[in-house]
């Protein structure tokens, strides 16, 4: 980071502002929504999101690597924190995430140094379909609450479905309307990107931060350097 301080150019500083911003546009509620997932205080989600990217800027070897929290880990931390007790304590609940963070940071650490990454070869493709279709079908099942104004317990897929269920009838209208309003402007992008209306194609602008962003209609082709 040092030597690329030290090349910079003002004429990079728009876009890259740019770039920051549309980031943290993105980053910062998703970072709020993904600790709340995990059971802990939103403002956690804030440090989540913004100190590991500070610390990879410093110490990082790849631009377009992301260093933020997931859903995966949110949901992986929830189970740790029922597991260990400290689900009902916000307190303790903070501490036994942060432990947790140590301890994984840890072990990638010394895999790291071991050369232990080609383990993952070892996982089959099924099993990893298996996992990602479980732990999205249980996030959608955690988020029925938020899209219903309703109150939903459990701590399985089909205990929170049938939770949700059971308050059906004193569901929010105007909560459920803003919900289902979001997914008709999404639907079309998730088809892939000729189906998107209209989509980022990423042109280099010069700067080594970030390529440079510009508009273009629904059917072009992705374009970029």
């Amino acid at each position: 980071m040092a030597g690329l301080l030290v090349r910079y150019r003002r004429d990079w500083l728009r876009w890259d502002l740019l770039a920051g911003l549309t980031t943290a546009a993105v980053v910062i509620p998703q970072a709020v929504a993904y600790a709340s997932l995990a059971g802990l205080p939103v403002e956690v989600g804030l440090y989540v999101a913004i100190v590991p990217m500070v610390a990879y800027a410093l110490v990082g070897s790849s631009r377009p690597l992301s260093v933020s929290s997931t859903s995966t880990i949110s949901i992986l931390t929830a189970g740790a924190l029922v597991e260990a007790g400290a689900d009902g304590d916000p307190g303790r609940a903070v501490a036994t995430a942060s432990l947790l963070a140590l301890l994984v940071g840890g072990f990638l650490a010394a895999a790291g140094l071991l050369r232990l990454g080609f383990l993952a070869d070892f996982i089959s493709s099924p099993v990893l379909a298996g996992f990602k279709a479980g732990m999205g079908l249980y996030i959608a099942a955690s988020q029925l609450g938020k899209v219903l104004g309703v109150p939903v317990e459990g701590d399985s897929f089909f205990a929170k479905v049938w939770s949700a269920l059971g308050e059906l009838g004193d569901a929010n209208p105007a909560t459920v309307a803003l919900a289902l309003g979001g997914w008709p402007p999404c639907w079309p992008c998730t088809a892939g990107p000729r189906r998107c209306p209209v989509r980022w194609s990423w042109w280099s602008s010069g700067s080594p931060w970030w390529p440079r962003p510009t508009w273009r209609a629904a059917g072009s082709r992705w374009s970029g350097r």
